[in-house]
């Protein structure tokens, strides 16, 4: 069986993503190919550097574009053949996989909750494409990241409208944002064992814009505050690993 080569945290991946990485390391890294799934992962951010370490990635997208992107991308590092894309919706994945068997080792929800018709449903339908003992990796917007955000930009109005969980004020696209509480229950309600948890973009994109910041310096400390309280409580992202019984 082939082996899986070093993580991709060592290939210096954005900062922002740091944390994510950081959780999936173990599985990723421990050296046995995973079935992964990656829904709504349609451009290949992650099913790409994923696919590098010697695992095969199905990415699940309802874009069309995205996934002609994933495809260039994947032949352009010399992984096309473990890489598949499917057109499809995240809440029909029974449907979109018809014919497939599950059995999914690792199942990816990065910046798709926010998004869905109804986010309960789309888990479910994560969940039920895993294996038992198989892990979901859930990544979503979180809403005191959201708050504070818009107050450090002078937006009070929008911070307050975020804070309760109200539409974006006219002109302005609007998204779900989530508390660690939101995502348990949502999690408890696919039938889903919650486990760690981690801030994503702590201070990464605080930090971007500063002038002669050192990368890694912000790496060391964005990982350092990702799994710690209270800085993980305002992240911009929440990232929570779920598995299967």
């Amino acid at each position: 069986m082939p082996t899986v080569p070093t993580s991709p945290t060592a290939a210096q991946l954005p900062v922002r993503t740091a944390a994510v990485w950081a959780a999936l390391d173990p599985l990723v890294g421990a050296g046995t190919p995973l079935r992964v799934l990656d829904v709504g992962g349609g451009s290949g951010v992650f099913a790409v550097p994923l696919a590098r370490l010697g695992h095969t990635v199905t990415v699940v997208d309802p874009s069309a574009d995205a996934l002609a992107t994933l495809s260039r991308r994947a032949q352009t590092d010399g992984v096309g053949e473990r890489v598949v894309g499917v057109q499809g919706d995240g809440d029909l994945l029974h449907e979109v996989l018809a014919g497939d068997d599950g059995g999914y080792d690792l199942a990816l929800c990065h910046s798709v909750l926010e998004v869905v018709d109804d986010p309960a449903v789309t888990l479910r339908e994560i969940a039920g494409a895993l294996r038992p003992g198989g892990q979901v990796s859930l990544a979503v917007a979180n809403r005191a990241g959201g708050v504070l955000a818009r107050a450090i930009a002078g937006q009070p109005t929008e911070a307050l409208a975020v804070l309760r969980d109200q539409e974006a004020v006219p002109g302005r696209s609007g998204r779900r944002r989530f508390t660690h509480g939101d995502l348990l229950v949502l999690v408890d309600g696919a039938g889903l064992t919650a486990g760690e948890w981690r801030g994503v973009s702590v201070v990464a994109d605080l930090l971007e814009a500063a002038s002669g910041a050192d990368a890694a310096a912000v790496r060391t400390l964005e990982l350092a505050l990702a799994g710690t309280s209270p800085y993980r409580e305002v992240a911009a992202g929440l990232h929570l690993l779920a598995t299967r019984p």
